[in-house]
């Protein structure tokens, strides 16, 4: 099958998704109001709550959900065949990911932009909030502690025997570069009122000069960023990147975190826009088969493709971002139409790009089938950076432009990706130490420099503590789809709980809810018979916790609905209620 055929009917489900379903949602389920006052007016205080333009939170929540997750999920999953991943990635996006992002936001911005974790105090009950922010806590620390070790392994040049072509030493230049034009850019921009039509192309206009500045051999090697006995090692990369994380966590969002990702994702568009062009242009046929039901050494295909493709379809982490930091800056509450469903589908795109660069961006069928010979063949970073990379530079060399300047473009959004869920995600580590700080009575967290620095600490236990001589990061990482899963179904839990106490729609938000909870409560369980059986013990502890967790959690949710039942009075309004 052409896969361009694929991509064309993927975009068009993607426009009858946002054009029509999004609507419906916005008018019928979540009732919007154009008037209504947001948390970033009624709050603002020039450090978290700043009223933003919908163009520039468009761009700085769409680079923050953007991880590696998307990129890497779909490389692996497609082992199974293009056509499991690829059906997962669009609808699953469009029925259940884009519903829950979308619902998220909507709920957080109700509720004084507080975490999903605190909303759901408000909709379940006080020990629900206590759950929710276990699961937030371990589920962000565990991610971003594996995100720092991966964006240092990508940022240091190879030594030894290591193969070069895992390495971009090249994104160096442009990722730093960014963030100074990012923050110059901030300033003028809030601080000298400068217009955003002035700052933005030429904000985007320095990036691409270092991008094009990065692949300069001569200039790399007089930085010395290539070169492993002048750069910085893995651990120096990792605590420079802890030190940004810290300062990205306590500075005003509007003078780093925002014009970073904002300018950010303007690469990100960029760089799909052009995938995309070079999938239309070369035509290519899958390589890959639609179907492989029984790969060698891998889980079964139901449910573990639905939790490894995460990111790109539904993700908890998403409601992390929407209730995090884009709630804290909606200028409108119909906004989060575009922002929340329309960002969502921006992901997907990512998701989809990476289905089929890892299936048809490869050369040919006795290629991808080397590379995906068995589970063991896909399982590690180098091979699914290197699936996604290679295939990528295929759909670019179509447009002419040269392989090793479109790897080199490839690899700089890659490690982008990653960063720009680092800076974010520290950010709500923060907020969600702050309200564990209010809920336990420790005023000292809600010092944002101490509750940072504590988000900091904890991600770096993950990117340094060893565990059978790995990171723990690395260790823990079996849980981190499940986990992430979780989190997705218990945040469409609380979405539906909400609109059922306030006699709204929630069957299209129950139905996503039940699917996920229930795939994901059959993967954990399936994981920990198979963590017990190989003795893995920490697995197996940590990962019978989380399980005991989520049923808890769905258990409060039960009883809520119980008591909801037996007093028959509906909710008025559609703010929430929250404690205090």
């Amino acid at each position: 099958m052409n896969a361009a055929h694929a991509a064309a009917a993927a975009l068009a489900a993607y426009l009858v998704g946002y054009f029509v379903y999004s609507r419906f949602l916005a008018n019928r389920v979540f009732g919007l109001r154009p008037d209504a006052v947001t948390p970033a007016h009624a709050l603002e205080d020039g450090v978290d709550f700043v009223p933003t333009r919908r163009g520039v939170l468009f761009g700085h929540h769409y680079a923050s959900i953007a991880g590696l997750s998307p990129v890497l999920g779909p490389a692996v999953a497609v082992i199974w065949g293009w056509l499991p991943a690829l059906t997962w990635v669009v609808l699953g996006a469009l029925l259940i990911g884009c519903v829950h992002d979308f619902g998220a936001l909507v709920l957080s911005v109700r509720a004084r932009g507080v975490s999903i974790g605190k909303v759901a105090e408000g909709i379940i009950g006080k020990r629900a909030k206590t759950l929710f922010h276990l699961i937030i806590f371990f589920l962000v620390a565990l991610g971003m502690g594996v995100f720092v070790y991966v964006i240092a392994f990508l940022f240091r040049p190879a030594t030894g025997a290591e193969d070069p072509a895992i390495h971009f030493p090249q994104a160096v230049l442009p990722s730093a570069g960014l963030m100074l034009i990012a923050a110059a850019v901030g300033w003028l921009g809030y601080r000298r009122g400068l217009s955003w039509r002035i700052l933005t192309p030429l904000g985007f206009g320095l990036l691409l000069a270092l991008v094009w500045l990065g692949v300069d051999q001569d200039l790399l090697a007089t930085l010395g960023t290539a070169d492993p006995a002048r750069a910085p090692g893995q651990l120096g990369w990792s605590l420079i990147l802890l030190a940004y994380a810290f300062a990205a966590a306590v500075l005003p969002v509007w003078s780093l975190l925002q014009p970073r990702d904002f300018l950010n994702s303007l690469l990100l568009y960029v760089g799909l826009g052009g995938l995309f062009a070079g999938i239309f242009v070369l035509q290519p046929a899958f390589v890959a088969p639609a179907l492989r039901p029984h790969p060698e050494g891998a889980p079964s295909l139901f449910p573990f493709v639905f939790i490894v493709i995460a990111c790109g379809a539904a993700s908890g982490f998403h409601s992390l971002v929407s209730s995090g930091t884009t709630a804290k800056q909606l200028d409108r509450e119909t906004d989060a139409r575009l922002i929340g469903y329309g960002g969502m589908i921006g992901e997907s795109l990512l998701g989809l790009i990476a289905v089929l660069a890892t299936t048809a961006g490869l050369l040919s069928a006795d290629e991808w089938s080397t590379q995906y010979a068995t589970w063991d063949s896909v399982k590690g970073l180098g091979a699914q950076v290197g699936a996604f990379i290679h295939g990528s530079s295929t759909f670019l060399a179509a447009l002419g432009i040269e392989r090793y300047a479109a790897a080199s473009f490839i690899s700089l959004i890659v490690v982008s990706y990653a960063l720009t869920s680092l800076d974010s995600a520290t950010r709500l580590l923060r907020y969600n130490l702050e309200e564990m700080g209010e809920t336990m009575g420790i005023g000292l967290l809600r010092n944002r420099y101490v509750s940072a620095a504590l988000a900091v600490g904890a991600i770096a236990v993950f990117a340094f503590l060893r565990l059978d001589g790995k990171p723990a990061g690395l260790a823990l990482w079996a849980l981190f789809g499940t986990t992430n899963q979780l989190l997705a179904g218990l945040a469409l839990l609380a979405i539906t709980l909400y609109l059922l106490r306030r006699g709204r729609l929630w069957v299209v938000t129950a139905i996503p809810m039940v699917l996920l909870l229930s795939v994901t409560l059959w993967a954990m369980a399936v994981n920990i018979v198979q963590f017990y059986q190989d003795q893995a013990w920490l697995l197996l502890a940590v990962g019978s916790l989380l399980l005991v967790l989520g049923v808890w959690l769905v258990i409060e949710a039960a009883l809520s609905v119980l008591r909801f039942r037996r007093s028959g009075a509906r909710i008025e309004g559609l703010d929430i209620a929250l404690p205090g």
